[in-house]
């Protein structure tokens, strides 16, 4: 995966750095090219100074060719704002704010912008923002073979019920997460568009339910 982060403090550089290690090809933004040295000697991405919204510095970023984008400086409305551009110009669903304000937060939200407010952030929040697959579960029981896992889903599952969903995935998805509220769907539930899906699953079946949610439903 290509991912593109905008802001290189502490958590920008944290993340560019875990990313980095997982394999995955990033580029980090950021205004002031001294704070690139905190990615340190052994980061081997590339790095762009100017700001996030700018659509020539997201362009020397190769913002069209990213799967992700993450706005993690310490502006709110600058965050806000390079989330939006990317998403709404550039095409790119995968986006997630660092956002201070928890108000701001969820107001956001309703917007369609996923957000991670700071006084409930921690790295591996973000990453499962970008890129659940093979991110730590948000619950695991203590014999490790089954977990709670956040799961991307394709556009074609919005308007399915629930149960139909489960049904195709053999998987119950137990927790879901609308406009930054959680909540637990019934049968009748519909997907919605930009619901946050979480779903219960054995250690073994993590990669199988991934890709199946990943894709199109299977058409009968």
């Amino acid at each position: 995966m290509h991912i593109v982060i905008m802001g290189c403090g502490r958590v920008g550089s944290s993340l560019a750095r875990s990313l980095e290690k997982r394999g995955h090809s990033v580029v980090v933004i950021d205004t002031d090219a001294d704070s690139f040295r905190r990615l340190g000697p052994e980061f081997k991405g590339s790095t762009v100074r100017g700001v996030g919204f700018d659509r020539t510095v997201l362009e020397k970023a190769e913002i069209r060719n990213a799967d992700g984008f993450a706005a993690v400086s310490s502006g709110d409305n600058s965050n806000v704002l390079a989330a939006r551009v990317v998403r709404e110009e550039f095409g790119i669903d995968n986006v997630v704010a660092r956002i201070y304000d928890q108000g701001r937060a969820e107001v956001y939200e309703r917007l369609g912008i996923p957000t991670v407010a700071t006084v409930r952030w921690a790295a591996d929040q973000v990453l499962r923002s970008l890129m659940p697959e093979g991110s730590e579960p948000a619950w695991r029981d203590p014999s490790g073979q089954a977990r709670l896992i956040r799961v991307n889903t394709h556009a074609g599952w919005v308007g399915m019920r629930i149960s139909a969903i489960q049904a195709q995935i053999h998987t119950p998805l137990p927790f879901l997460q609308r406009f930054g509220t959680g909540m637990v769907p019934d049968g009748s539930t519909l997907l919605q568009d930009g619901d946050v899906v979480y779903a219960a699953v054995e250690v073994e079946r993590v990669p199988e339910v991934e890709r199946l949610l990943a894709a199109p439903p299977a058409r009968r």
